[in-house]
Parts: C-alpha cells; sequence; structure tokens
C-alpha cells in the first residue's frame, strides 16, 4: 500500500503535474489549438483545433510538460500548450466587447437625451400651464370680487325695495285714510250747504210771514 503510495506520488513529480483550481480560461491569439490526449505532441489528437478566443475551463496545469488539462463546453477533455492560454479574452473578443458596450453606452446615451429632452418639454409645459393657471387664478378672483361686490349691491338693493315697498305701501294706508277723510268732510258739508240751505228757506219763510207785520200802518188823512 506504501509502495503504491510513493510510486504514485513519484509519478506526480516526475510528470510535474500541478492540479489547479477550475476556472475559466481563454485560447490565445492563435489561429487553431490542437486538443490532445496527453503532455505532448506524440499524443493522439482529440480535436484539430479550437479557434482563438475560445473559452475552455481549466482543469489542470504542469509546468514541466508546459501543458494544461482542459475542459471544452460540450465536454471535452485534454490537453492543450499553456502558451495557448490566457486569463482574458483575446483582444479582439475584448475590442467586440468594448465596441458592445460602447454602442449600448451610446444608447443609453441618446436614450437619457431624449428622455432629457422630453422631460425639458414636459417641465417647459408645465410651466406653461402654471402660468395659464396663475392667470386664471387671477381672474377667477377678480371675477369672485365683483360677484362680492354685485352681491352686496344686490343685498343693498333688496333691503332698499323691501324698505320702498314698506313706504309705499303705508302710503297707500295713508292716502286711503286722507280719501275716506275726505269723503266724510265732502259728504258733512254737502249736509250742512243742505241744512242750510233749508234754514235759510224757513228763514226767508218767517221773514215774509213776520215782515208784513212788523211794517208801521199810516194813520188817515182825516185824523191830520
Amino acid at each position: 500500500m506504501t509502495l503504491r503510495v510513493l510510486t504514485l506520488i513519484l509519478a506526480l513529480v516526475v510528470c510535474g503535474v500541478n492540479i489547479a483550481q477550475a476556472r475559466t480560461v481563454y485560447i490565445d491569439d492563435t489561429l487553431y489549438a490542437p486538443v490532445r490526449s496527453g503532455q505532448g505532441t506524440q499524443f493522439r489528437i482529440l480535436h484539430n483545433g479550437l479557434r482563438s478566443g475560445t473559452s475552455v475551463e481549466l482543469l489542470e496545469q504542469s509546468e514541466e510538460s508546459g501543458y494544461s488539462r482542459i475542459r471544452t463546453s460540450n465536454g471535452l477533455e485534454g490537453w492543450i500548450p499553456s502558451r495557448y492560454l490566457t486569463n482574458q479574452p483575446i483582444a479582439r473578443d475584448r475590442l467586440d466587447a468594448a465596441n458592445r458596450e460602447l454602442a449600448q453606452a451610446r444608447a443609453q446615451l441618446e436614450e437619457a437625451r431624449s428622455n432629457l429632452t422630453q422631460v425639458d418639454s414636459e417641465r417647459t409645459e408645465l410651466s406653461q400651464n402654471e402660468e395659464r393657471l396663475e392667470t386664471r387664478v387671477a381672474e377667477l378672483s377678480k371675477e369672485l370680487e365683483e360677484i362680492r361686490s354685485i352681491s352686496a349691491n344686490a343685498l343693498t338693493l333688496e333691503r332698499r325695495n323691501r324698505e320702498l315697498q314698506e313706504n309705499n305701501q303705508r302710503m297707500r294706508n295713508d292716502v286711503e285714510v286722507l280719501t275716506a277723510e275726505v269723503e266724510r268732510l265732502e259728504a258733512k258739508a254737502d249736509s250742512d250747504f243742505m241744512l242750510l240751505g233749508a234754514g235759510l228757506l224757513i228763514l226767508g219763510m218767517i221773514l215774509a210771514v213776520v215782515l208784513p207785520w212788523l211794517k208801521p200802518t199810516r194813520k188817515n188823512d182825516n185824523w191830520a
């Protein structure tokens, strides 16, 4: 058992295989990197070549042989020269990513500018609406004052009209009283005039009867 362990350790030391933590790496700026079954050109080629920029999973790395064991996205495992691997995407992919990010940033900038223009337009419209509302409020305040003034005048006119109606009614009552008094006086005057006429007639009749008796008689000439 111990011999087997020592043999395994010796084999690892001889091979110089360093077990690396699995992480994502990329095929460097090489047109195609062949994938082999072992650490060397003498091993069978499993894949004719991974195109530069292809992302693979790093499983092991040997500094002695200069090979690394990788796994592709479709599950292919094999060995590839470590010099073909890089921890970052290749410049072309980074450039494409940068261009995409730049295009996205420009699109976002244009959208932000469009939103800003829309916000400015809405703010201008709101400012105009506010000015119109202020003008309308001023007009309504003026109309309200006029209505209050008219209402006050209407109340005054109503009160004056009521007073005039009351005065008119009193004057009508006074006219009716005076009319009745005039009629009474006229009736009394007619009655007095009739009484006076009757009295004068009786007086005349009395005078007609009495006066002859009061006339002195003439003496006979013979006595003279």
